[in-house]
């Protein structure tokens, strides 16, 4: 593989055009090109580094570099420090870069079939971590050289904000796509509602990638209005599942903004996504070698960019398909995303989804957040409980939500229990 530097250097023309914009000001594909004092000397072909980092030039030049060394990385961020052990462990980590240091832990490279065929090929990698939703978070392999092709076919491209983050699927496909495209990335001081929407309007931000949970918390703050955001053109929202009260209310008080939903996972990487509506849930999913099909309700789908596999689970591909988990329905060649398979709950023979729970208690106009799941009961199999999170100050009670639910649903779809209590969200502002 050529030297990707030279590659991206070769579209800034005198690189000159700042590419980022931060806290520390504006960037330059000049300055990534030439922020080259940090020595990689130790680093070989192979070896799995660790790199602790953030948008930012250090950060963004490092990666390159190892990308150019046929090194595989391991992108990691300060806020799940306390995984990094495992995380440094499931991957056979050899070198860790953290701000200017490099170490090379005392541990023999890892021979694991996959990291093998990686430099048997001599091209280089990217593992990526699993939220763990599903048990402890699985390492997740790609071939760089294939991940890298898709980026290698122009796309419009736009001043974009970097809302997700630098160890997560969707926040390297943002990073990859401005950069091959010419683009202008924008990244946050804080992500916070305020902080992230001042960020949109100080720099005429046109594109918004976020999560629906993210988008909840603007709509709690009541902070938007599309007379306050004339730049922003797209927002797209993905990583859970949208519930369509809030697209509803989103598009609504945004009646210039185009919303967009995305699809991807660390396992396939992020696809090409065609929404029926800007306000609707259906959505089409292809790009080139893209198939999909459902079969017993749940989407599979075939890509040629999909992970070489994991390091630490067995193959879940069955000839080259992925199991998704994602419940879908069907209608007119669009697929609507309802809910994950493992999350069922199972109702004296009733099959519930936790979404359908979910978007009940979203209807209520002081519930924020809702999470809801089954649990073990000796007569039913399974009953459904449910936390919801309320707007501050809020004197609603839990009587008061199950008269709520009584309203729209049926006896059997009804939470046996009802907390009042906060639903935590992840680092990557993903409801947990």
């Amino acid at each position: 593989m050529n030297s990707i530097i030279d590659e991206l250097a070769g579209k800034y023309a005198d690189g000159r055009d700042p590419f980022l914009i931060g806290p520390g000001g504006s960037l330059c594909f000049a300055d990534i090109h030439e922020s080259q004092d940090l020595d990689l000397s130790a680093v070989n072909a192979g070896d799995v580094v660790a790199l602790v980092g953030d948008f930012d030039a250090r950060s963004i030049a490092t990666m390159l570099r190892l990308i150019d060394r046929n090194a595989v990385v391991v992108p990691l961020t300060a806020d799940t420090e306390a995984q990094h052990p495992y995380f440094c462990e499931q991957a056979g980590v050899t070198i860790t870069i953290r701000g200017d240091r490099v170490v090379r832990h005392d541990v023999p490279p890892s021979s694991h079939p996959l990291l093998e065929e990686l430099r048997r090929r001599g091209t280089p990698g990217l593992i990526l971590f699993s939220s763990g939703s599903t048990g402890r978070p699985k390492a997740i392999l790609h071939d760089l050289s294939h991940f890298l092709a898709r980026y290698r076919t122009p796309r419009p491209t736009w001043r974009t904000l970097a809302f997700l983050r630098f160890d997560h699927i969707g926040g390297i496909n943002t990073l990859l796509h401005t950069l091959f495209n010419r683009g202008v990335l924008i990244v946050p001081s804080a992500r916070t509602p305020e902080g992230i929407l001042d960020e949109v309007r100080r720099f005429d931000v046109e594109l918004l990638p976020t999560t629906p949970t993210f988008l909840r918390m603007l709509l709690l703050a009541d902070l938007l209005s599309d007379a306050s955001l004339p730049s922003l053109r797209v927002i797209t929202y993905g990583t859970e599942r949208m519930n369509q009260p809030t697209l509803d209310r989103l598009t609504q008080l945004l009646p210039n903004t185009d919303f967009r939903q995305t699809f991807g996972m660390s396992e396939l990487g992020i696809l090409r996504v065609k929404s029926r509506a800007r306000d609707s849930l259906w959505i089409q999913i292809g790009g080139e070698g893209v198939e999909t099909r459902i079969v017993d309700r749940v989407l599979r789908i075939r890509s040629p960019h999909r992970m070489l596999g994991y390091l630490n689970a067995p193959d879940p591909f069955v000839d080259g398909w992925y199991d998704t988990g994602d419940l879908a329905d069907e209608d007119a060649g669009f697929i609507r995303i309802v809910g994950r398979s493992r999350d069922v709950i199972n109702v004296g023979g009733l099959k519930v989804l936790p979404s359908e729970i979910e978007r009940v208690a979203l209807i209520h106009p002081e519930v924020v957040r809702a999470k809801a799941a089954g649990a073990e009961n000796p007569v039913t199999g399974q009953h459904i409980e449910v936390t919801c999170q309320l707007t501050p100050g809020s004197a609603v009670d839990r009587q008061a939500l199950r008269d709520h639910f009584a309203r729209h649903l049926p006896p059997d779809f009804r939470p046996q229990r009802i907390r009042i209590g906060e639903v935590r969200i992840s680092h990557r502002f993903k409801q947990e």
